[in-house]
């Protein structure tokens, strides 16, 4: 059966919008995989730790030749590499904080990304489609005055595309804080529409993408 797995990264646990989007892609993917596997990372609630000297150096060095603290510290290197490397589909939910992704998510990154393995000529995940929840408060959309700080889209579309080798696809919920900040009450309407199509999007991709997969 296919495996799904499924990141999350708000630090809301509720009123979060990419939780809200990620769980709607889940529920389509596990009514045509209802036996299937999914694996769920809360990024916020279960913090993964910053990468240490041991960790970084292991990946650089033969495992046969690791001191104790490196075995110790690359464990769980590895078992967040092998999560990836047995999913079948990655769901990722991505907001944006001060133009960027989470720490927590990049800790993630960090710690799956090895070169010779997941990186470089023969990514080992090469190929796997990731579909990622770039929520966001504002618009920094083409043509928008702050086109140039978007740096999640950009950002997650070099490292998890070209550097794992990845296949990459997008749901954007934008305008995520026209309904909390009065500045932005002109935009509820743009906003509340472009919540809508993600879900929409959230649950035909979710379909699309697990009959990819069907038994």
């Amino acid at each position: 059966m296919a495996t799904l797995l499924h990141l999350d990264s708000s630090a809301f646990a509720t009123g979060s919008a990419s939780r809200d989007v990620t769980a709607a892609f889940r529920a389509a993917w596990e009514e045509q995989h209802p036996e299937g596997t999914v694996i769920h990372r809360d990024l916020a609630a279960d913090p993964l730790p910053h990468l240490a000297a041991d960790a970084i150096l292991a990946g650089f060095a033969d495992p046969a030749g690791h001191t104790p603290e490196q075995r110790a510290a690359f464990a769980l290197r590895e078992e967040l590499i092998g999560e990836l490397e047995r999913a079948d589909a990655v769901l990722i939910g991505a907001p944006m904080y001060n133009f960027t992704i989470p720490s927590t998510l990049k800790a993630w990154l960090d710690h799956v990304i090895v070169m010779g393995r997941t990186a470089g000529d023969r990514p080992s995940a090469a190929g796997t489609p990731v579909t990622v929840v770039a929520s966001r408060g504002g618009s920094y959309g083409p043509g928008t005055p702050r086109e140039g700080y978007e740096f999640v889209q950009n950002y997650l579309e070099k490292v998890l595309g070209d550097m794992l080798g990845m296949e990459v696809d997008f749901i954007v919920p934008e305008l995520t804080l026209a309904r909390t900040t009065p500045a932005m009450a002109g935009l509820v309407e743009l906003a509340d529409a472009s919540r809508e199509k993600a879900h929409e999007d959230a649950v035909a991709k979710g379909k699309a993408l697990a009959a990819r997969f069907a038994a």
